[in-house]
Formats: C-alpha cells, sequence, structure tokens
C-alpha cells in the first residue's frame, strides 16, 4: 500500500518537477526614413485682367505678354489687407496673381486684387 501511494505521488509530482518554462523575447525595432525635403518657390505676376472664368481660367496681361494661368479650387482672391473678395474679377482690374510651378505646370495660390 505504501508503495502505491508513493508510486502515485512520484506520479502527480514528476509532471511538475519536469515541466519547461518558455521564454518569449520581443525585440523592437524603429527604423527612421531620411528626411525629405520639398522646396517650393512662390513667384507673382502681375498686370491688369484680360479674361476671367470663375473656377476655370484667368488671362492677366503683363509687361510680358498675356499670360494664362488656371484657377483650382484652392485659388482664393483676396484684396490688398488679405480679406476675400466676393464680387467676380472683371476686366482691366489690376491684380497679381501668385502662383508656383513654371510653364503650364502653373498652380495658383491666389489672385490679390490691387484697386
Amino acid at each position: 500500500m505504501k508503495r502505491t501511494i508513493i508510486t502515485l505521488a512520484c506520479a502527480m509530482i514528476a509532471p511538475i518537477a519536469f515541466a519547461q518554462t518558455s521564454t518569449t523575447t520581443t525585440e523592437q525595432t524603429t527604423t527612421t526614413a531620411p528626411a525629405t525635403t520639398t522646396e517650393t518657390t512662390t513667384t507673382y505676376s502681375a498686370g491688369t485682367v484680360t479674361t476671367y472664368e470663375p473656377g476655370k481660367t484667368i488671362v492677366v496681361k503683363s509687361e510680358q505678354g498675356p499670360v494664362s494661368f488656371a484657377l483650382g479650387t484652392a485659388a482664393r482672391i483676396v484684396d490688398g489687407a488679405g480679406k476675400i473678395v466676393t464680387a467676380p474679377l472683371r476686366s482691366g482690374q489690376k491684380v497679381r496673381v501668385y502662383y508656383t510651378g513654371a510653364g503650364d505646370t502653373r498652380v495658383v495660390e491666389r489672385v490679390q486684387v490691387e484697386e
């Protein structure tokens, strides 16, 4: 009987005694992308409005001749104080067209009315 009790006790203790512990290692890595610099230059063209189609195009007659600009949804028309102008531009009005890009890729940022 003692032998049976000892055998059962050993059978119950053996899995605990020989149990393996597992270790989980987590490694955290951080990668940093190289810094990229994008430089945009805003220039302007001053002159008088020849043609204006709201939301589409504006043609300004400057010292270099007529220059056409495409107006996007982000382009805004402001006065000298920076306040939004709600009245449509008319032919003969003096303006400054601030834009980025060159040639066919000119993007109008704002049109400043000088009158």
